[in-house]
Order: C-alpha cells, then sequence, then structure tokens
C-alpha cells in the first residue's frame, strides 16, 4: 500500500508543472510595432484557448493583420469574417493613432460591437475621430450623427466588467504616458486565468508617477498562484535613448527595473520562466535587434520573453 501511495505521489510532481502550464489563451498579433510602418501597429486578438470569441487589444492595424494571419494559415475563413464575427470587441489603451487607426479605418466594413476605453481615452476618440467631421460617428455616444454600430463603453478604472459575447472580463489600470496624459493597463480574465496587457508606458522614475507600481501590487497575487499567464508590455527604444526622449515608453533597462518591482511584491524567483511579450519595438530595423539583444543579455530575472510576430499565433 505504502508503495502504491508513493507511486501516486511520484506522479503528482512529475505532472503537476505539466498542469501549471497548461495554456489557456490563444494570441494572434495584428500589429507589433510601434510607428512608422502603418501595415504593422498595435493590435492583439485575444480569445480563450480554441475558441473564436476575440478581443482586440488596442486596433493600430487589423486589415493587413488579419490577411497576414491568414497568409500564415491561422485563420481558414475571409478576412470580412474574420472582423466582423471573430472580434467581438475593442479595448483601446489610449487615442494616439498607432493605436486607433486601423479601428476607424475599418469601421464602415466592421459589425455592431463594443468599443471600451477608459474616460479620457473614449472622450478623446468621440471629440478627435468620431466626431462626425475627422470621421463619422460610428459609436452611440458623442456629436454629430450617430450611426450607433460601436457601443462605447467608458471603463471605470478598478472595476471588473463583463467583455460582452465573451467569457472574458477586463479590469481596467491606468498608466502614464508622458505624465499627465495617460493609458491604460488591461487584466483581462478567462475563469480563474489571467493575462495583462500594458499600453504605452514610461517608467515611474521618469513619469514621476506610481502607476506601475501600484499595477504591480496588483497582480503580484496572480503570479504567486500562477493565475497570470503572461504581461503584453512595450519597449520601444533600445538602451541608447536617453530619458529626457522617452516620450512616455520605456528601453530595455527600465523595463528590467520595473520588473525587478514586480518581483519584490510577487517573492524572489517568482518570474523565472514568466512570460513576457514585448510590444511596440519602434523601427528602425536595427533598433528592433538591439532592443531583443539587450533585453536578453540583462535577463537577470530570467523571464521567458516572447517577440511577437504579425500573423504568428502563440498560446499563453
Amino acid at each position: 500500500m505504502k508503495s502504491i501511495s508513493l507511486y501516486f505521489i511520484g506522479l503528482f510532481f512529475i505532472f503537476s508543472p505539466l498542469l501549471a502550464q497548461k495554456k489557456v489563451f490563444d494570441v494572434v498579433p495584428l500589429g507589433v510595432k510601434g510607428g512608422v510602418d502603418e501595415t504593422n501597429l498595435s493590435a492583439y486578438l485575444v480569445a480563450p484557448k480554441n475558441t473564436n470569441t476575440f478581443i482586440c487589444l488596442d486596433a493600430g492595424t487589423i486589415n493587413a493583420g488579419i490577411e497576414k494571419a491568414i497568409a500564415n494559415n491561422i485563420f481558414t475563413v475571409s478576412v470580412d469574417e474574420i472582423l466582423r464575427k471573430y472580434i467581438k470587441g475593442y479595448l483601446i489603451s489610449h487615442a494616439h493613432l498607432d493605436h486607433v487607426s486601423g479601428l476607424i479605418i475599418n469601421s464602415p466594413a466592421d459589425s455592431s460591437k463594443t468599443v471600451y476605453a477608459a474616460k479620457k481615452c473614449m472622450k478623446m476618440m468621440e471629440e478627435h475621430y468620431f466626431n462626425g467631421e475627422t470621421w463619422a460617428n460610428f459609436g452611440d455616444e458623442g456629436v454629430g450623427f450617430l450611426i450607433k454600430k460601436y457601443h462605447f463603453q467608458t471603463l471605470p478604472l478598478g472595476e471588473e466588467i463583463p467583455l460582452t459575447n465573451t467569457e472574458m472580463t477586463v479590469k481596467a489600470f491606468p498608466l502614464s504616458h508622458v505624465n499627465p496624459f495617460e493609458s491604460t493597463a488591461f487584466l483581462i480574465k478567462n475563469e480563474e486565468n489571467y493575462v495583462l496587457y500594458l499600453g504605452d508606458t514610461g517608467p515611474d522614475e521618469i513619469e514621476k508617477s506610481n502607476d506601475l507600481r501600484i499595477l504591480w501590487q496588483a497582480v503580484a497575487p496572480l503570479i504567486k498562484e500562477k493565475q497570470l499567464k503572461g504581461i503584453f508590455i512595450e519597449v520601444s527604444f533600445p538602451n541608447e535613448q536617453p530619458d529626457n526622449a522617452l516620450y512616455g515608453h520605456l528601453t530595455p533597462n527600465h523595463l528590467m527595473k520595473e520588473l525587478s518591482k514586480l518581483e519584490e511584491f510577487a517573492g524572489k524567483g517568482s518570474l523565472q520562466d514568466f512570460k513576457i511579450i514585448i510590444t511596440h519595438r519602434k523601427p528602425p530595423t536595427k533598433n528592433i535587434q538591439k532592443i531583443k539583444e539587450q533585453l536578453k543579455k540583462e535577463n537577470s530575472l530570467g523571464v521567458d520573453f516572447i517577440f511577437p510576430e504579425q500573423g504568428r499565433k502563440f498560446e499563453l
């Protein structure tokens, strides 16, 4: 009897790491860069694994990204069907054009769904883009004639909100993007599992802000419990970029400083093999490659860096 018990205990220790690494989210990057290349700007489809109920995290590039995913055999249906049926809504971190241009341009071809954003971001989109002059107002709020294709839902910060027509929820947190201007982080929940997506953000040290510190405190318990499957976070410039020219962005050095703070809250060694998805790397190509090299060199925490490619699916 004792040998049988030891056998099952042994099986538990063998298979428990595999169970802990179970993949629960599908991610399809529609755009991964930060600026210049209008065919490849920030936009990430995220859905519960093996479903087609995607939420789009930012929407800099939509159509070109879907075309690339189809070319890579990620999808077997048309661009129109993915746009209209698979994408259930948009979470917009801030209203800079490299994060919203795909949403705006594709709105005439899109289907009815919800656009989610924090208060200041939603106000900017209503006043400057969907205002009946710069672009037709496809929303149900704001100025001009309301086409009412999109439901504009303002997200209260720190409150868990259902994402319509999905099984997921979202909780929004403020970020500083050239203080006092704001961006947003989105904590996406699927059952008891999470992913965290950060829009553009500068380091607390430069922004004179506590936004990242507060965010790290909020998600640290999820890392301890192995519920947080990954963090999407930007690194726009290599380390050579001077602090006075960051414009609300991160370098590899500043990212590692911030992740070290996160580890302090989550516990020493807690970020070993933890997935950090690097977004918003700005051209030229030599800088994009340099960011990758510098991150790998400075990776004293042992995190698992993922450098997403447009139209290439990965799992979390």
